[in-house]
């Protein structure tokens, strides 16, 4: 697994989720945002899907021999942060169809319909990823602060 490029797509995903996240927010005009938001839920969803099966190849394939076990170790840290950024959509998907989202209210029932597919689809992946992480989880003798955890203590959301 090309682990650099694997952290760039993940990085760039957690920035179009926190757009997301500020735009609702923000309460702009639905009719000027609506689509542009949703095109973004679509394109983070598709590229989640794509690298939940790029994991789900790539640490079936891999072998056990000590080379590997060092490419796991880096793997292994790399499932933790798309675990991360999943969870972080979900997060995103669940505040749109809040009730109380002023501007996802405005939304068509059409429209949440296509959000409440993507966070059903959103937490089969991150059973996926959980699946992978838990292995390397119980291998680790200290505690590691999750990037959630830091942006939580340090005034993010």
């Amino acid at each position: 697994m090309n682990t650099a490029g694997f952290e760039d797509t993940v990085f760039l995903l957690n920035i179009r989720i926190r757009m997301v996240r500020d735009t609702m927010r923000l309460n702009p005009h639905g009719e000027l945002f609506m689509e542009r938001c949703l095109d973004d839920i679509m394109f983070i969803d598709n590229v989640l899907a794509s690298l939940a099966q790029q994991i789900t190849v790539d640490i079936e394939q891999d072998g056990t021999s000590d080379d590997a076990d060092d490419a796991n170790g880096a793997a292994n840290g790399v499932v933790d942060y798309a675990a991360d950024t999943e969870w972080q959509f979900s997060q995103l998907l669940t505040e749109f169809l809040l009730e109380s989202n002023a501007f996802s209210a405005r939304a068509t029932s059409t429209e949440r319909g296509k959000v409440i597919l993507l966070r059903e689809g959103s937490n089969a992946r991150r059973k996926v990823f959980e699946k992978f992480s838990t292995s390397s989880q119980a291998d680790l003798t200290e505690p590691v602060v999750s990037s959630t955890e830091l942006s939580i203590l340090f005034g993010g959301t």
